[in-house]
């Protein structure tokens, strides 16, 4: 007997729970509100940790072409102070193969693979326990039931009500995202500024860092304290205004560290909100959550990895649940096993967030002391 399960969102969570289902020869339906996978950017790169993303990769069967594709020097990390100063500049070993960067459109064209996709299925709200199972409603109007809807639709998830009524909260720290294409031949000095893998300038309450994607494209984030509605008197739509407004913020800075705002094309406003760091919920027949849908915490590496690998391994559960009853069970399983793992990420990365966008930039630099290798 098969059971009729869906997810919402065609994140990397979302996309590896239904690669490894499909992988065991479950049919699970995808639903996602975007139109097509090419609607919007897909985003930055990501390092998929060996044994978090790379072990999903790995349930998946997709490893080694995961490594094909992977960028291990990537890996590399240079610290300026704020006067452009060298404090740390970290490169991989030959072989280190811990922590690649892979661009997430790379990703999700690898995840994608022989799966059906329904794009432009906009969710609207689940309703369990119907005497058919679970109600997906969607915002055309029509509806479907399953016997499991596993909600990987990130921080604003409209399944998560289902399950709880928790919603993100603000951090206090904003980040605004720029651009840069064709470094290497455009912008030479800022290529080598940058390396192989990211460079990051951290100063009072604020930060900035830029990190290489392939094919030259390198995204650069300030970073900073600031209220929520720090921009009310600015149009985020303006391009120069913003670009000053953020000069202004990063003032007496290197010049050569500057030039990533004076060379940015575009500004992308994106406060950073988290869940609650034990963010846990009783548990819902027919219902669950993966990734940021679960446990949105700072966007410190470990967000992506821990979803994938979420994903795989409810999969997997699933896989091994022949009957209604166990599938619930094996559904309650995952959720515990879950919570305990995020909640350690959480603090970790709530932690971390606080020393590198804080008072004293030599927290920041402590920080990573203490996790790249010696």
């Amino acid at each position: 007997m098969r059971h009729r399960i869906a997810v919402v969102g065609s994140g990397p969570a979302g996309l590896t729970f239904a690669r490894v289902l499909h992988r065991h020869g479950y049919p699970v339906a995808v639903l996602e509100r975007d139109p097509a996978p090419d609607a919007r950017p897909p985003g930055g790169t990501l390092d998929l940790h060996e044994g978090l993303g790379q072990l999903a990769l790995d349930k998946a069967g997709l490893l080694a072409e995961f490594q094909a594709l992977s960028r291990p020097e990537g890996q590399a990390m240079r610290i300026l102070d704020a006067d452009g100063t060298v404090l740390r500049d970290w490169q991989p070993r030959p072989g280190d193969r811990a922590n690649p960067e892979i661009d997430r459109g790379q990703l999700r064209d690898l995840l994608l693979g022989p799966l059906d996709v329904q794009w432009g299925r906009a969710v609207t709200q689940v309703v369990p326990g119907t005497r058919d199972g679970v109600l997906v409603q969607f915002a055309d109007g029509r509806q479907e039931t399953f016997d499991l809807v596993v909600g990987a639709d990130g921080a604003w998830s409209r399944i998560r009500p289902a399950v709880s009524s928790v919603t993100p909260h603000y951090t206090g720290v904003t980040s605004v995202e720029t651009s840069l294409d064709d470094v290497d031949t455009r912008h030479p000095d800022l290529a080598r500024l940058i390396g192989d893998g990211s460079v990051a300038v951290y100063g009072v309450n604020r930060a900035l860092v830029a990190q290489r994607n392939s094919g030259g494209h390198v995204k650069v984030h300030a970073q900073f304290r600031a209220p929520l509605d720090w921009h009310t008197n600015l149009d985020l739509a303006d391009v120069e205004a913003v670009r000053s407004s953020l000069l202004a913020l990063f003032d007496g800075w290197a010049a050569p560290v500057l030039d990533l705002l004076h060379h940015g094309t575009a500004f992308v406003h994106r406060p950073l909100y988290v869940l609650p760091v034990s963010h846990t919920w009783t548990h819902v027949p027919g219902v669950t959550l993966l990734g940021d849908a679960a446990h949105l915490m700072p966007p410190l590496g470990a967000g992506a990895n821990l979803a994938m690998l979420e994903g795989a391994e409810l999969a997997e559960s699933i896989a091994a649940a022949p009957t209604p009853g166990d599938l619930d069970e094996a559904v309650r399983a995952f959720e515990e096993h879950m919570w305990v793992r995020a909640s350690r990420w959480a603090k970790i990365t709530t932690a971390g967030l606080e020393r590198l966008v804080s008072p004293d930039p030599a927290e920041a630099l402590a920080l990573f002391d203490q996790v790249q290798p010696s």
